[in-house]
Formats: C-alpha cells, structure tokens, sequence
C-alpha cells in the first residue's frame, strides 16, 4: 500500500506530525498542513507588507521552503509555526527592504466581512487607519505588533520567530503601541470612538 493512499484524520494530529508524514512521501498531510497553516502566513504577510498580491507570494515561498526542509526535520528543537513565522518575517523584511518609500495613499484597504453598509465602511475605515499606522512603525515594532497584538503569539514565541530577546519583544510592543495610539489619537472622532 502506498503512503498517499491512507486517509489521515486532521483532528489531534500535530503540525510536526504531518510534516514527518509529508517527509515520508504522504501528500495528504502536507494538503492538511497547506489548509492549516497558508492562511496564518498569509494573514502575516498581509499585515506586515499591506500588499495581497506580496503577501501571497510570500506564503508560497513560505510554505516551499517548509517542504524543502521536510526530510531533515528535527523534530523537539522548535514548533513548524515558529519556524515558519521566522521565514515568513525574513521573507516579509527581504521584500520591504527591496522597495521604494511609498506614500500611505498606496496602502490597499483590507477585505470586510459586510455585516451592513455602514458598519463595513465604519470597519474598513479603522482597518485601514490602522493599516496606516501599522506601516508607519519601524519594520521590526510593526513585526512585533502584528504577532502580538493582531495575530496573538505569546512573547517568547515572538522572541523565536525574530531571533530578539523576550525583553525585547516586550519593548518593541510597548513602543509600537505608544505609537500606534500617538498616530491614531486625533483620528478617534473621525473612525467612530468616543472616551466613554
């Protein structure tokens, strides 16, 4: 029996799990490991660059590189998320560092779930005033901010994926988000927020 022909069940099956399976030639865990972990790159991406068409070209290098490194996985030194995190923020830096300063008008406005007319324009006005402000950060704090603060991984894990110290991951958020409300601060009438 060949390995791609065995069924594998998602549920409780651990990202290092269907990597070793990949590596042993099994093509359902990486289509599981695709579904599970392209649209955390992507949502990464997205934030950290502000382009969809970057940020999907980052993903698919992202994940490329994962199944080239497959076979001489080394399962226990890190997690596949931390370790694609990390190749997805060096990705994300190699292709700010190629680019020219561009003005905030470029920043393309994010997708919005359209509860109703206006609340999406109310939502996709704040996403974009905070895709703004997030683009205004030194490439490292935006870093920090986006994995903290929008995609929730906890300090250390950041620490990993940037290759900086807990304490610095702990500064950088801290003056990230100083400067995030100092840039938002005279935009709160205009995007809906009161001082209640």
């Amino acid at each position: 029996m060949a390995l791609d022909a065995r069924p594998i069940s998602d549920a409780g099956v651990t990202d290092e799990a269907l990597l070793v399976l990949f590596a042993n030639g099994d093509r359902e865990a990486a289509r599981l490991l695709t579904i599970r972990l392209a649209p955390i790159v992507l949502s990464h991406a997205a934030r950290v660059l502000g382009d969809q068409a970057e940020a999907e070209d980052v993903t698919q290098e992202a994940l490329m590189r994962l199944w080239k490194i497959a076979p001489d996985w080394r399962q226990g030194e890190a997690k596949v998320t931390t370790w694609l995190y990390r190749v997805t923020a060096n990705l994300c830096t190699d292709r700010l560092r190629k680019r020219r300063p561009s003005g905030l008008d470029d920043v393309p406005e994010p997708d919005d779930g359209r509860p109703s007319v206006a609340q999406s324009m109310q939502d996709a006005a704040r996403a974009e005033a905070l895709q703004q402000a997030l683009m205004t950060l030194p490439e490292r704090q935006r870093q920090a901010v986006v994995l903290r603060h929008i995609e929730g991984r906890a300090n250390p894990e950041i620490g990993e994926i940037l290759g900086i110290s807990t304490e610095a991951v702990e500064s950088l958020t801290a003056r990230g988000k100083r400067a995030l409300a100092a840039a938002l601060a005279n935009r709160k009438d205009e995007l809906g927020f009161t001082d209640d």
